[in-house]
C-alpha cells in the first residue's frame, strides 16, 4: 500500500506544477550515481541556476538529500522517496500515457 501523502507530493511535483519534466529528469540522473549541481546541469544541458532551483524544490520537499559542503555538495535520492519509488514509477507511466493520449 503506498503513502497517501507521498503520492499527493509526488503528483503535485512531477504532473502538477511547472518544471516537474526537469524534476524527473533530475530524480532519474540521481538514481543511477550521485552528483553535484554543475555536473546535473551539463548531464541534463539545462541552466545551472534552473538545476539549482529545481535541486532546491526536491530537497525541500524531502526527495533528495545531499552530503558535504559548498562546491562538494553530492545530491542523491533520499531513503524517503527510495521507499516510494513504486509511486513514483506509476505516476510516470500515467505522465507519459497522458501524453501520447
Amino acid at each position: 500500500m503506498s503513502d497517501p501523502t507521498a503520492r499527493r507530493l509526488l503528483w503535485y511535483l512531477f504532473a502538477g506544477s511547472k518544471g516537474g519534466e526537469n524534476r524527473v529528469k533530475i530524480i532519474n540522473l540521481l538514481q543511477d550515481t550521485p552528483l553535484n549541481i554543475n555536473r546535473m546541469a551539463e548531464t541534463l544541458n539545462l541552466d545551472y541556476k534552473a538545476v539549482q532551483h529545481h535541486v532546491n524544490v526536491l530537497e525541500k520537499n524531502n526527495l533528495i538529500s545531499h552530503i558535504g559542503e559548498k562546491y562538494g555538495i553530492m545530491y542523491f535520492v533520499s531513503n524517503y522517496l527510495e521507499s516510494n519509488m513504486d509511486t513514483f514509477r506509476e505516476i510516470l507511466t500515467k505522465i507519459n500515457k497522458s501524453k501520447t493520449n
